[in-house]
């Protein structure tokens, strides 16, 4: 095979970043199998508050090891990518269910076409993998989000990217939990980045090994993040869907208590027509909220587009030379 260098023939430098919280069962094997896929290439694992041996685990596979207390993927990603400096981020989870093997051709792809983000698509056909309410979730949440912001990706959770020092250090960062993946893909479509995205084998966790990820708790933040990105970045859209829903209400409401004016020439039910009232105004300022919100959000719109385009492109490769399988690496 060919390994694909730069244009100005600088090595990228990749580093492979790994979150972990009690991961003793599988970090040994996550840390040799991207070892194996992309030798030479720093592997970080950041432990977070873990109270089993993922430490000394990922230290003896061969791992560089840092830690993180405040609890929460967010926090991690939050320290990861402020401390590390590279090229290219390889991103995966700790918890052997992505397939390192594709970590190349996620790369290649990248850095072929000056791509600011790669997602590995989940595949699988185990039921033990991805579960049916899992699957059923990320497609609700994953349609939610593309349907306001793009559709451009088909696994908005996974946890297995590739990004772009560009990406990296424009990327905000705000969430604490698992809703951060979310962010990733806002981010991304947001700020029409160029991405790209790559199916992915999945596969289950080994024996004794558990998913932190809580089915309903975390679906629940998720959705809540996914609102308060849409009240952040479409506030008109926002704000429009509440003020139509209250001026229904509010119409509904009224128009019966109007009638009965007309006919009567009484206001029967006062309670009614005031509520009525009342609702038909919060629609009026919430239309309003959403104009002067939405000047907002497009002020912040180009601040994070004019940091976003203050980082240098993504290297591209344009020349083919002999080399091993995969692209070499360096990292800080």
């Amino acid at each position: 095979m060919t390994t694909l260098l730069p244009s100005d023939q600088r090595t990228p430098k990749i580093v492979v970043l790994i979150p972990c919280y009690n991961e003793e069962i599988t970090i040994t094997s996550v840390v040799q199998d991207f070892r194996a896929a992309l030798p030479e290439t720093p592997i970080y694992v950041y432990d977070n508050n873990s109270t089993d041996q993922t430490v000394a685990r990922a230290q003896a596979a061969g791992a560089i090891v840092r830690t993180e207390s405040l609890q929460g993927k967010g926090y991690v990603i939050r320290r990861m990518f402020s401390d590390i400096e590279a090229d290219f981020y390889i991103l995966v989870d700790g918890d052997a269910t992505y397939e390192a093997a594709a970590a190349p051709a996620m790369l290649q792809l990248a850095m072929e076409n000056g791509l600011d983000m790669v997602n590995g698509a989940r595949v699988t056909d185990r039921v033990d993998a991805y579960r049916r309410g899992h699957v059923l979730g990320n497609r609700v949440l994953t349609g939610l989000v593309t349907s306001v912001f793009g559709r451009r990706l088909s696994d908005m959770l996974s946890g297995y990217r590739v990004f772009s020092r560009r990406f990296v250090k424009s990327f905000p960062a705000l969430s604490s939990g698992f809703e951060t993946e979310t962010e990733f893909t806002v981010h991304a479509l947001e700020q029409a980045m160029p991405i790209g995205e790559l199916p992915t084998r999945y596969v289950e966790r080994p024996p004794g090994s558990t998913s932190k990820l809580k089915t309903y708790s975390d679906g629940f933040r998720i959705l809540g993040m996914i609102i308060n990105l849409v009240k952040q970045e479409r506030p008109l859209m926002f704000f429009s869907i509440i003020s139509g829903l209250t001026l229904l209400c509010g119409i509904g409401l009224g128009v019966p208590v109007v009638l009965d004016f007309f006919r009567t020439g009484l206001v029967p039910r006062l309670p009614t027509a005031v509520l009525a009232t009342g609702l038909v105004t919060l629609s009026a300022f919430s239309m309003g909220c959403g104009l002067i919100l939405d000047s907002v959000a497009l002020g912040r719109r180009e601040a994070k587009r004019l940091a976003y385009l203050a980082l240098p492109a993504p290297l591209r490769l344009e020349s083919a030379l002999p080399a091993s399988s995969a692209p070499s690496a360096a990292g800080h």
